[in-house]
């Protein structure tokens, strides 16, 4: 990474929980205004029960700008790459704000508001999206001070599953996690590449500090089993050469499969890997998929 530092004011009458430090074209140089491109927007956020402080890029499709549709709420997902990641790579590398702009374009999918970032909010660590005793409150940041800071500033659909979640690798982990758990915020969640329990290594230290519930809550195959099936969309994907997660996402889908009201989908490619390759050829549909199933009020 080269992004330089930016201060953030924690103290009272600091600006609120998010604030714009930047701005960029999400069509090359020289290309459109913003009713025409959108835009991408730099910010800062800070979780008000967490504490938790991250960049993250806001995606602003062009409707967002346009006369027309001043009084306009849209759906919004979260972005995540995997760990430990950069958020510039949904941006520059994986394509998220281009290729949403364009399948739009083609009448594919519904105008979004994406907000970008990694996982990885306590960095160097490796928290798994877990709200760890005693440490970051990672799942808490991404299930309620983050939908709570971008609703606050940028026009959001409300309403219950209004919001999705997407993300690779450790990312889509942690949104077939998000979507789980707090299916009243995220009406469908989407993990390519995923994993189904969270791995404790040297980069995540002790996630659960002994405690029985929150390692439990960290497995997927756990929540499955024992928790009331969430009323939200998921999605998983995989190729069945290349990549070591396939069987674990067939066993995934078929358990899922008879846990309703929860729903599953899939993109199981023939060849891939765990690599941005693979990603970038699954996203297109896997956004396609995702404005779908967000509900909420526009």
């Amino acid at each position: 990474e080269d992004g330089q530092g930016v201060v953030v004011d924690h103290s009272a009458g600091g600006g609120g929980p998010l604030k714009v430090v930047g701005e960029r074209r999400v069509t090359p140089a020289g290309a459109g205004r913003p009713e025409v491109a959108g835009r991408v927007q730099e910010i800062q956020v800070v979780g008000r029960t967490t504490r938790i402080a991250s960049p993250a890029y806001v995606y602003l499709p062009p409707e967002y700008f346009q006369a027309a549709h001043r009084a306009r709420t849209f759906p919004a997902a979260v972005v995540l790459t995997g760990y430990p990641g950069t958020a510039s790579a949904l941006v520059d590398k994986l394509r998220y704000p281009r290729t949403a702009h364009d399948l739009a374009g083609a009448g594919r999918m519904r105008p979004m508001i994406l907000v970008m970032l990694r996982p990885t909010v306590a960095p160097p660590r490796d928290t798994e999206c877990v709200d760890v005793p005693g440490g970051p409150q990672t799942e808490s940041f991404f299930a309620k001070d983050l939908p709570e800071a971008v609703s606050s500033h940028y026009r959001v659909n409300k309403g219950r599953g209004s919001w999705g979640v997407v993300g690779n690798s450790t990312g889509g982990y942690c949104a077939l996690k998000l979507a789980m758990h707090h299916p009243e915020v995220f009406g469908a969640g989407a993990g390519l590449s995923a994993y189904y329990d969270a791995p404790t290594d040297p980069t995540t230290g002790d996630l659960f500090q002994g405690d029985a519930e929150t390692e439990n809550r960290a497995s997927l195959w756990w929540c499955l089993e024992n928790l009331p099936a969430p009323d939200t969309s998921l999605l998983v994907s995989s190729s069945k050469s290349g990549e070591t997660n396939y069987r674990d996402t067939v066993k995934f889908i078929d358990l899922v499969k008879e846990r309703e009201p929860t729903r599953i989908s899939s993109i199981i490619l023939e060849s891939g890997g765990h690599n941005f390759n693979t990603w970038r050829r699954e996203i297109p549909a896997t956004l396609e998929w995702l404005s779908g199933r967000i509900g909420g009020r526009s």
